[in-house]
């Protein structure tokens, strides 16, 4: 039995970074086409099908498809009992992120309306998109660099079925990780902020990671958390989900959320799952 080809369909809010995550996929050696009306996307397939060659395609769609967007889920869904394996990945904004792009570029936004209501019109079209999504992705505070890795996290995929995880350190006075499914806030653990020769250090400095683990209650939670994550992973695959992402975060984002995102990483590698770590806000 043959592998099932990989589709991913890029769509989200216009400004959210579509063309960028596109290009993205055009490096990773996908078969990326932008803008294919849906009145063709049978014919495409067709196309595809007959092409032994291509194995990876990624498909930008936007509002622009207007109507034809009440469709996708059949014709996901379709796709489904095919020879494919379908995603959805949808990029969001905040509304001031979308309309500080717009008037930066001088772009027209596709619906041609005053800007913020074409912003609101469009969340509405896309809503019933982004419900089905596989994953949504919010792009108002990253750098083109952060977007590639996250879109690289989501095709590690070994096999289908597998479930991707990527645990995420982050500092709650820089603010909250947006596009995350869970949130774990450790500043209950000591801080080695208050540790003169600790401060300058991060969590993944052996002295930082020695000294946050000297207390009782670090062990406790690191084995407790790691074995609830476990517990609830094959739940979510059950439901469908294929990306996890567990955002731990303390005050800087540098100590205590830098340490138990490695540590949880680490425990869930061993227990062979595939989990990647990152740090936002380590350097700041």
């Amino acid at each position: 039995m043959t592998n099932k080809r990989k589709l991913f369909i890029i769509t989200g809010m216009s400004g959210a970074g579509k063309s960028q995550a596109l290009k993205i996929f055009g490096d990773f050696g996908f078969y990326c086409v932008d803008n294919l009306p849906l009145a063709l996307f049978r014919d495409f397939i067709k196309y595809v099908l007959g092409r032994e060659d291509l194995q990876n395609i990624a498909l930008g769609i936007d509002v622009r498809e207007g109507e034809s967007l009440k469709d996708m889920p059949k014709m996901l869904q379709a796709l489904g009992r095919n020879d494919f394996a379908p995603k959805v990945i949808f990029l969001d904004a905040a509304d001031e992120c979308l309309i500080r792009r717009f008037s930066e570029t001088k772009h027209k936004h596709p619906l041609h309306k005053k800007l913020a209501a074409a912003i609101a019109h469009e969340r509405e079209i896309l809503s019933p998109i982004q419900i089905l999504a596989d994953k949504v992705i919010d792009t108002s505070d990253l750098k083109l660099g952060e977007l590639k890795e996250k879109l690289s996290i989501l095709l590690e995929s070994k096999r289908e079925g597998d479930m991707q995880i990527s645990v995420v350190s982050f500092g709650f006075k820089h603010g909250i990780l947006k596009d995350c499914d869970i949130v774990m806030d450790v500043r209950f653990l000591p801080n080695p902020y208050y540790v003169p020769e600790l401060k300058e250090k991060t969590g993944l400095d052996k002295p930082v990671q020695d000294y946050i683990l000297s207390f009782k209650e670090t062990k406790e939670f690191a084995e407790k958390f790691a074995e609830l994550i476990k517990y609830l992973i094959p739940k979510y695959i059950k439901e469908g989900k294929s990306y996890l992402t567990i955002a731990m975060g303390c005050t800087g984002g540098k100590h205590r959320s830098v340490f138990m995102a490695h540590e949880l990483a680490e425990r869930l590698r061993k227990a062979g799952l595939t989990a990647s770590e990152f740090h936002r806000d380590i350097g700041l």
